[in-house]
């Protein structure tokens, strides 16, 4: 595996507050011990290092929680460790997730200096109703600062938006979307609200304090998404990721495309050489881990090959670039990836195209994503 590709995941699980609609590892704490955390970090980054060694880094991404509320220190000496341990590409992306607070934005210059070469931006909404529903710390006034910011410091930046938000119209989210693609990003991720369990949404929506946007509506703004980026030379390459060619994020790729990626940090997922690592999740539980044994891993799996070819499918069909399934199922040493029969049937009901040995789904497709994957699996 000298030379194989991968890619390092960072999470940072602290927040100033938790949103409604989140389910992510991200936890609010009257103070952050930086320097504890940082020597954290580097012990459990030294730790995947030692079980993957003679890699090229090709990615690294500040996930959260809100990683912006790292010391650009921390963010520094984490970066500088991990071109030690392997070996970084030419053009290795460093991406780091912020928020749009004044306080985080005023950082991005040092954070730009400590290595961070691509800033994805949550500003989810630019109507401050809006982003009081969604729970955020920010006004939409702040958010564009932020961005202004971020593109004088950052030579790529991409920006989160949610839609589908109960009472979306047509006309509201296509003149939202029109002033995103205005912006000068060459990245955009666009997610529909969706109702995860075991978060204030959820509770809410079932105490009936509000109604989520009725799926036919849901559907009519993701195929005006679709056109609208299409039409503005953004196409999305995965379902809520649209770029220009050339500006799609590297390291969700490697995810996509199934390839080996290390996690670090709580909650953090990786993907090592065949087995399914997974971190501690509570801040407190990690940190006790990494004393007793030098890691904070609670969970490492081996993936069974089926499990492995079912996940690869999963994430490829995501891609509007598809897979190619005889050629992902000799890699995963598997007989098939898919059921023939079953593609057949759907690509009829022009749900599937195949093109020459790539299989990919088409735009109706994309709606019906989950039902057509249980369908097609072998």
């Amino acid at each position: 595996m000298t030379g194989e590709p991968l890619a390092l995941y960072v999470h940072w699980p602290f927040c100033v507050s938790k949103c409604p609609y989140c389910d992510f590892n991200s936890h609010v704490r009257a103070g952050i011990d930086q320097d504890a955390w940082r020597d954290a970090l580097l012990a459990d980054l030294a730790h995947e290092a030692r079980l993957l060694p003679g890699r090229t880094l090709t990615s690294i991404f500040f996930g959260g929680g809100t990683p912006s509320l790292m010391e650009p220190a921390t963010v520094a000496a984490i970066i500088a460790a991990a071109r030690a341990h392997w070996a970084p590409a030419a053009n290795l992306e460093v991406t780091l997730e912020a928020n749009p607070n004044s306080v985080e934005a005023a950082r991005f210059r040092d954070l730009a200096a400590a290595g961070v070469n691509r800033l994805s931006l949550g500003l989810q909404s630019f109507d401050d109703a809006a982003l009081r529903f969604l729970g955020r710390a920010h006004s939409a006034r702040e958010g564009f600062a932020a961005l202004e910011t971020a593109q004088r410091n950052f030579r790529r930046v991409s920006f989160d938006l949610i839609y589908a938000l109960p009472g979306d119209t047509v006309d509201g989210w296509s003149t939202t979307l029109a002033q995103a693609l205005s912006l000068g990003t060459s990245h955009l991720s666009l997610y529909q609200l969706t109702i995860e369990p075991g978060t204030r949404f959820a509770t809410m929506v079932a105490k009936r304090e509000f109604a989520p946007l009725e799926p036919d509506s849901a559907a009519t703004l993701f195929e005006l998404t679709d056109a609208m980026t299409s039409a503005a030379g953004m196409p999305a390459y995965e379902i809520s990721n649209h770029a220009r060619p050339g500006q799609e994020s590297r390291h969700n790729l490697t995810y996509w495309r199934y390839g080996d990626y290390a996690g670090i940090g709580p909650g953090a997922h990786g993907r090592r050489l065949g087995m399914r690592t997974m971190r501690h999740r509570k801040p407190e539980n990690f940190l006790s881990s990494l004393r007793r044994n030098g890691h904070g891993m609670v969970e490492e799996e081996e993936l069974t090959r089926d499990e492995a070819a079912r996940e690869a499918l999963v994430m490829g069909l995501r891609l509007a670039e598809g897979i190619e399934p005889v050629a992902l199922a000799q890699r995963l040493e598997v007989d098939r990836i898919v059921d023939d029969a079953a593609v057949d049937r759907l690509a009829g009901h022009d749900l599937l195209e195949r093109d020459g040995s790539t299989l990919r789904t088409t735009p109706a497709g994309r709606l019906l994503l989950d039902s057509i994957l249980a369908e097609i699996a072998a």
